[in-house]
């Protein structure tokens, strides 16, 4: 097989983490077809000694730290595109090279370590770098809407280990749309079953009548969600839950909610 045809595969991927890094599809083709330039004219030069997927990232990772011309305009794209991307570019350069190569590219941190001549250690303080400038991006008032009180002190306790301020924890349909009235919110955690047997999907419904804010659904009854109709839930966690998975679903709504203010 040729070497074209064992990098063919990866170059669609090689494009969006391209263009995650420069914050335009335009400008991050340019440094691919600049790689791939590199590629054809050298081919001996190519990394042997590692996956052609490695290899391929590697050239590229070498074109850009050369050229390096990030501040141009991005291009247009889904509102939930340009705000992720406006997140990312506030990044600095080397945390967010890190991040995206293990998070959206998936590669380890010892590859990662190859890809830009770091060691491991400072690999993974760059990418908890990355995610500490991201947790400081999405500041947020969080509405809790559940019933059991322990359940709402472990979920407000997670809330406020990430940053964010707690408006208010509602038991009831009619407590929860009084309080994201009186002081709204930019994220909504909600269970289903109230205290008074009221319907957390009722609350949430009222509240998105107002206006839109992101939600959360924490729910022993994730079935009663399952319905095709508003809302929808995007992020919807299972009790019992496990604290990191609600933490990466706060993280994840607020990311790309342009409402979502920095610190």
């Amino acid at each position: 097989m040729s070497l074209g045809q064992q990098l063919h595969p990866h170059l669609p991927f090689l494009r969006r983490y391209a263009r995650a890094l420069t914050g335009s599809q335009a400008h991050g083709d340019a440094y691919v077809r600049a790689a791939l330039e590199a590629i054809v004219a050298a081919p001996e030069e190519f990394p042997s000694d590692v996956d052609p997927r490695l290899g391929l990232y590697k050239t590229f990772q070498a074109i850009w730290s050369s050229a390096h011309l990030e501040d141009l305009p991005a291009t247009a794209g889904s509102n939930r595109e340009a705000i992720a991307q406006a997140r990312l570019a506030r990044l600095t350069p080397l945390p967010r090279q890190a991040l995206l190569l293990t998070a959206l590219e998936g590669f380890t941190i010892d590859d990662v370590s190859y890809l830009i001549a770091m060691d491991s250690d400072e690999v993974e303080a760059l990418v908890e770098e990355a995610l500490t400038e991201i947790e400081a991006q999405t500041r947020a008032k969080v509405l809790i809407i559940e019933d059991e009180p322990i359940i709402a002190m472990d979920i407000e306790t997670i809330v406020r280990d990430l940053g964010h301020d707690v408006t208010a924890i509602a038991v009831t349909r009619e407590d929860a749309v009084r309080e994201a009235l009186a002081d709204r919110p930019g994220l909504v955690l909600a269970d289903i079953q109230l205290a008074d047997d009221s319907s957390g999907i009722d609350a949430v419904k009222d509240i998105l009548a107002e206006f839109s804010v992101p939600v959360i659904f924490i729910t022993a009854f994730p079935e009663r969600l399952l319905t095709g109709e508003r809302p929808e839930p995007t992020f919807l966690i299972t009790k019992p839950f496990q604290r990191s998975t609600v933490k990466a679903a706060i993280s994840q709504a607020l990311f790309f909610d342009e409402a979502t203010a920095p610190a």
